[in-house]
C-alpha cells in the first residue's frame, strides 16, 4: 500500500513544498495537487519537480473541460519529462459550479467526453498521428468547423513513458464502471471501506470485465484524515464544515454527487437536512448534523489500534494507496505521522 498525501490549493504552497523533502525522506511515496479555481495545478506540480527526488507526483484533479484532449497530454507529457517518469495525470469531470461558473464552459456529458480524452491522450503518447472522430472532439477539424489546413500532427518530442499513468476520480456508478476499464487509478471521495463493496462494487465489476490487462490491477486511492494518539477522537471536528460543503453545497437539489453519495451510505436525513440547511445559508448548523460515524469511518483518527483496524479494513476493501492528511501542531508531528503510517501499512 502507498502512501500519499495532497496539498492544500488554497494555502501556502512554497511553504508546503519546502516541507516536502522531509515527508520524502520519511517514506511519502506520492504526492497529489488539486485545482480548483485557485493557482493552476500544472507550475506547481513543476515546482515540486524539481524540488523533489523520488516522489511520484500526481494531478489531482485536472478538470477535463478547462483544458483540450491534447494539450491534457501535452501537459502531461511535460511533466512526465521534467520529473524523470515520476508523474500521473490525475482527470476528473469537476462539477457544474466550477466550470460554468468559473471557465464558462457548458458542463455537458462527462462520460462520453472523459473516455475521449483518455483515448487521445494516449494517442498523442504513442507518437501517432492524432486522428480522432468521436462525439465530443474531432481531431483535426473538418473543413466545414475551420479553415480546412488542419492535418494530423503527432507530438515533436518523445515521451518518457508511452503509457502514463491516469487515475479518474469518480463516484458515480457509470463513472466508476469507466474509471475500472480505461484508468490505471480510480479516486473516490469520503471512502468507508465497510460500504464501498455496497456503492461500487457493481460498477467496479462491469467496469473491470471490460479492462485491457495491460493496464494492470486497478489502483484504488482512499483519502483520511490522520491522527494517532489516545487524545485525537477531538480533531474529527475539524472534517465537519468540509463533509458540509461537499454534501450540502456543492450542486442544487437532486444535482449534488456528494449529497447522492451520502444516501448511498444511508444518511438519507441527514443528507437531506444538510442540504436544506446549507443551501438556505446555515452552514454551522449543517455541518453540525453531519454523521459522526462517518467522519469516524472515513478517517484514521484515533489510537494506534484503531488506526490499525481501519487500515486493516481498507486494504480488505481494495485499496492500495491511502492519501492522508497529517494533522498535528507542528511540521516535525505530521512528518511522525508519515512515519508512522509508513510502518502501519508495511
Amino acid at each position: 500500500m502507498r502512501i500519499g498525501m495532497a496539498l492544500n490549493y488554497s494555502g501556502d504552497f512554497k511553504g508546503a513544498a519546502a516541507e516536502l523533502g522531509d515527508y520524502e525522506k520519511a517514506g511519502l511515496d506520492i504526492v497529489f495537487v488539486p485545482e480548483a479555481y485557485s493557482f493552476d495545478a500544472v507550475s506547481q506540480m513543476g515546482y515540486l519537480a524539481a524540488k523533489t527526488e523520488r516522489l511520484e507526483i500526481a494531478s489531482g484533479i485536472l478538470p477535463i473541460y478547462s483544458r483540450t484532449p491534447a494539450l491534457l497530454a501535452m501537459t502531461a507529457a511535460g511533466m512526465d519529462y521534467v520529473s524523470d517518469g515520476r508523474f500521473t495525470l490525475g482527470l476528473g469531470a469537476s462539477g457544474p459550479q466550477v466550470i460554468e461558473g468559473f471557465h464558462g464552459v457548458p458542463y455537458t456529458a462527462p462520460l462520453g467526453r472523459m473516455r475521449e480524452v483518455i483515448e487521445i491522450c494516449r494517442t498523442v503518447w504513442r507518437r501517432e498521428r492524432l486522428r480522432h472522430e468521436g462525439r465530443h472532439y474531432t481531431v483535426p477539424l473538418p473543413p466545414e468547423q475551420g479553415t480546412g489546413l488542419g492535418k494530423p500532427l503527432k507530438i515533436i518530442n518523445h515521451p518518457v513513458r508511452s503509457r502514463i499513468p491516469i487515475v479518474v476520480a469518480a463516484i458515480g456508478p457509470k463513472n466508476v464502471e469507466l474509471a475500472a476499464e480505461l484508468a490505471e487509478g480510480w479516486q473516490p471521495i469520503f471512502y468507508v471501506p465497510e460500504k464501498a463493496a455496497d456503492v461500487w462494487g457493481a460498477s467496479l465489476a462491469a467496469g473491470r470485465a471490460k479492462r485491457d490487462p495491460e493496464l494492470g490491477e486497478l489502483d484504488v486511492i482512499a483519502q483520511a484524515t490522520l491522527a494517532i494518539g489516545d487524545d485525537v477522537a477531538g480533531l474529527l471536528e475539524l472534517g465537519r464544515p468540509m463533509a458540509a460543503l461537499y454534501i450540502g453545497g456543492m450542486g442544487a437539489k437532486g444535482k449534488n454527487f456528494y449529497n447522492n453519495l451520502a444516501r448511498r451510505y444511508g444518511y438519507e436525513k441527514e443528507a437531506e437536512r444538510i442540504q436544506d440547511l446549507y443551501l438556505e445559508g446555515k452552514k454551522e448548523e449543517a455541518a453540525a448534523l453531519v454523521p459522526a460515524e462517518l467522519l469516524e469511518k472515513m478517517s484514521l483518527v484515533g489510537s494506534e489500534g484503531f488506526v490499525r483496524d481501519r487500515v486493516r479494513a481498507l486494504r480488505e476493501s481494495g485499496v492500495s494507496t491511502l492519501n492522508v492528511t497529517p494533522i498535528a501542531r507542528t511540521h516535525e508531528e505530521r512528518v511522525r505521522l508519515i512515519e508512522k503510517i509508513k510502518d502501519i501499512v508495511a
